[in-house]
């Protein structure tokens, strides 16, 4: 049986609580830990990762995954994003210091599930942007032991916005983008640009891969249209220890989507899910 602690409330760095979810089994061995990034407008609740955390919890790992600070959830509501002016102010910073919170926190001496775990044995796990944080985190932190990369972009600065787009930004201090499903208008202040540009080296994701010693297994879909598949080639070429695994047809979020009804992974986020437990067993 499943063990779900759902919405811990770790104290951030950044004047916001960090929601996290653990899943786990109640044997008595200590499992191996996966710490789960979301992605850009995502959330810990968000389609199947539910569903993904029982998967790991039944493979023997002691799951973690979370809403990042500022990804514009609150506590009262950890699903979507009731909290536009926390999403307005998020940035690179704030994600790498709240993945670096999660990790503190599962390596304390006090842990309260410290004899359920081996912390010595630590995956992290991004989607999309969040394929970068854990690169970027990976390439600095010792603690981390394995990295497993899902439809991760390679480059943050290119998808900044260019010419008019990005004067008129700088000029009004905020741009909107609106969510396809929500249909809010979600804004980026330009703390947003500002912060990568003051941080820019460390956070170049292709100087973070570089840099990376550990095994990394990169996973795409063939046919991505937010994420081009060329982009977890570049990931592999940097990345030294590592090996890239296409899923065919699958696009960026492997078939799921939210709210997501079914009780089972799509088959594409099956083949990504169960190949993510193959490498984070070895």
């Amino acid at each position: 049986m499943i063990v779900k602690n759902k919405n811990l409330l770790l104290e951030g760095k950044h004047q916001k609580p960090i929601l996290t979810d653990v899943f786990y089994k109640e044997e008595q061995f200590q499992k191996p830990v996966v710490i789960f990034c979301h992605g850009y407008k995502g959330f810990k609740d968000w389609g199947a990762w539910d569903i993904v955390a029982e998967a790991f919890a039944n493979a023997g790992f002691f799951f973690v995954k979370f809403n990042f600070s500022h990804n514009g959830g609150t506590i009262q509501q950890p699903i979507d994003f009731p909290d536009l002016e926390a999403f307005g102010r998020n940035n690179y910073m704030k994600e790498v210091d709240d993945l670096t919170t999660v990790i503190d926190w599962i390596t304390l001496p006090d842990f309260e599930f410290k004899n359920k775990i081996d912390n010595s044995n630590i995956t992290l796990i991004g989607h999309s942007r969040g394929g970068g944080i854990v690169t970027i985190k990976a390439a600095e932190d010792s603690r981390v032991t394995k990295l497993i990369t899902w439809a991760s972009v390679s480059d943050y600065k290119s998808r900044f916005p260019k010419g008019e787009t990005f004067d008129k930004w700088k000029k009004d201090g905020v741009m909107y983008i609106e969510n396809g499903r929500t249909k809010q208008k979600m804004p980026h202040y330009f703390q947003f640009y500002t912060s990568y540009i003051e941080n820019e080296e460390r956070f170049n994701i292709a100087i973070a891969a570089k840099k990376i010693l550990i095994p990394h297994l990169i996973i795409h879909g063939t046919k991505d249209p937010t994420v081009n598949v060329q982009e977890s080639k570049q990931i592999k070429d940097w990345s030294v220890d590592s090996e890239l695994f296409l899923v065919n047809e699958a696009d960026h979020v492997f078939g799921i989507k939210h709210p997501w009804e079914n009780k089972n992974l799509s088959k594409d986020l099956e083949i990504v899910v169960q190949k993510s437990i193959d490498f984070a067993s070895l």
